[in-house]
């Protein structure tokens, strides 16, 4: 009952901000410019001190070199799992815009933004963000590779191509944080840069929610509670994704902090990289902020319920 006490603080604080996201869109404190503007700032310095600071924290230990190697095992192989999921069931929908955004919002979570949050309450401050970095690298690689084909199909001008795979906002920060975590034991960064870093990827999440509420404030009400689909997205992604990859876990005996991780990262709602790769790319662009908007509503009541489910299958 600890981690779901837990769990449900944290839900509790991203359904405020949420609603201090869709408050300030209401009342002209947020507007479209503002959105794009403090989305390009989230992802070009939030995000690479997110993911830097949450690796420069760690203690460095053989113990965490394990963990560091399941935690991005893990990633590559939910991501392939997701991946193929989301291609058969989504490879008969008519409409090709909206069976993209459906696709690649089942295949990619908010698993930075929303997902450091939820694993430090869970595994305690820094060890929860450490995990989560290591498992983001294949979010990124997958992204930009997987990501791309997906929205890609039938259109020319969206390419995959290996400079984007490899260098990107997400990729780079991992990749320095990995070597700054390697070389703890004889080489750190003054404090004052770390501490900087920590300041800039908090700015992360209080930030990306408030955009999310914003994008939630400019549906109409009809159209935000009445479209199928985005029901039937959320369905899949944060009840019956989870529950598979916790019982997969489950069977393949992973130890029970690991069954717990990996039902966490199922969970998660659609990233917002969604939303902007959707406006980028003007594939179905409103779509894609519902998509965003209503699976991080439901969360709020979601994954703790899934969280109980894993409790409850790690006990049997």
């Amino acid at each position: 009952m600890t981690i779901f006490g837990s769990l449900l603080g944290i839900m509790g604080v991203l359904f405020l901000l949420l609603a201090i996201g869709f408050i300030s869109r209401k009342v002209g404190l947020l507007n479209d410019a503002a959105s794009k503007h403090l989305s390009k700032l989230i992802i070009c310095l939030g995000q690479p001190a997110l993911i830097i600071s949450a690796l420069m924290r760690a203690e460095w230990s053989e113990e965490k070199l394990w963990i560091a190697l399941w935690s991005t095992l893990i990633g590559f192989a939910m991501h392939t799992l997701f991946g193929f999921s989301a291609f058969l069931i989504c490879r008969k929908m008519k409409n090709g815009d909206h069976a993209k955004i459906f696709e690649f919002g089942l295949v990619f979570a908010n698993c930075g933004f929303l997902g450091f949050p939820v694993l430090d309450s869970i595994f305690g401050a820094g060890m929860g963000s450490f995990m989560g970095a290591f498992y983001i690298i294949s979010f990124h690689l997958f992204l930009w590779t997987w990501g791309i084909a997906i929205l890609g199909r039938g259109r020319g001008d969206i390419r995959l191509t290996p400079k984007k795979a490899l260098l990107n906002y997400g990729t780079i920060p991992c990749l320095i944080g990995i070597v700054l975590y390697l070389l703890k034991p004889v080489f750190s960064l003054p404090v004052f840069v770390e501490t900087t870093l920590g300041y800039l990827g908090g700015l992360c999440t209080p930030i990306s929610l408030l955009i999310i509420g914003g994008l939630l404030a400019t549906l109409p009400l009809k159209k935000m509670f009445g479209t199928p689909g985005v029901y039937l997205h959320s369905l899949i992604s944060l009840i019956v994704f989870p529950v598979v990859v916790c019982l997969l876990a489950k069977l393949l005996h992973l130890p029970d902090n690991y069954i717990l991780f990996c039902t966490v990262m199922a969970g998660l709602p659609a990233a917002s990289t969604v939303t902007m790769l959707g406006e980028i790319y003007g594939i179905d662009p409103a779509y894609a902020s519902q998509t965003v908007g209503m699976t991080s509503l439901f969360t709020v009541g979601t994954l703790p319920l899934v969280c109980l489910f894993a409790n409850w299958i790690i006990s049997v």
